[in-house]
């Protein structure tokens, strides 16, 4: 199995490269992904859970970054066991560059080789291509919405399962505080001050 692709991403190489090396990005956007834990130098422990086909398992692995070449690209040995599911084993090749049509735009190229075994091998090549398109294509989807803040500054409070994230709010406190500012009725503006400040203290406590 071969796949090669570029994408596009609103933001600079340096922000895009930073993304890529920080586990807790990747595994918010990684479909299915459930841990990402160092395992020495530039190498990690995955765990994910994956649909090809009729073929349903949980995934462990181990991925090695090799030729790093900061901020321009590295590649990416890996392999995994499915237990009965069968195994994939394979490498990576990313690579950044400016995007010289627009500012603060970056290309990020790939082409990864993979093998399999068991299960996956004996349903055919063509659901497995299929199955490992979609996956790249939603971690890109995810990633680049990610990384261009449509989805927050960071993964936290992103939901690996679904596609879009959590939603953008440009400031949810000051929304509520300006509704809170607002007497509701039959309420006088000094009970609607009263409310608020009580509304502040439970803010400063959580």
């Amino acid at each position: 199995m071969e796949l090669t692709d570029t994408h596009t991403l609103p933001v600079s190489q340096q922000r895009t490269w930073d993304a890529l090396n920080d586990t807790e990005i990747l595994r918010a956007c990684i479909p299915g992904c459930e841990s990402i834990d160092p395992d020495g130098e530039n190498a990690y422990l995955v765990a994910l859970s994956a649909a090809v086909g009729p073929v349903k398992a949980r995934f462990k692995g181990r991925m090695q970054l090799t030729d790093i070449d900061a901020p321009n690209g590295y590649s990416i040995v890996f392999e995994g066991q499915g237990g009965a599911a069968g195994f994939a084993k394979g490498n990576a090749r990313v690579t950044l560059e400016a995007d010289d049509d627009a500012a603060d735009a970056t290309r990020l190229s790939y082409t990864a080789s993979a093998q399999v075994g068991g299960k996956l091998a004996q349903i055919g090549s063509r659901l497995v291509d299929g199955a490992a398109r979609k996956i790249a294509g939603e971690f890109f989807k995810r990633f680049g919405a990610l990384v261009s803040g449509e989805s927050g500054d960071s993964a936290d409070g992103i939901d690996a399962a679904s596609p879009e994230g959590a939603e953008p709010a440009s400031d949810p406190t000051a929304r509520d505080n300006t509704a809170l500012n607002e007497p509701a009725d039959g309420e006088s503006a000094g009970d609607a001050t009263k409310r608020k400040k009580s509304w502040t203290a439970w803010i400063s406590k959580s």
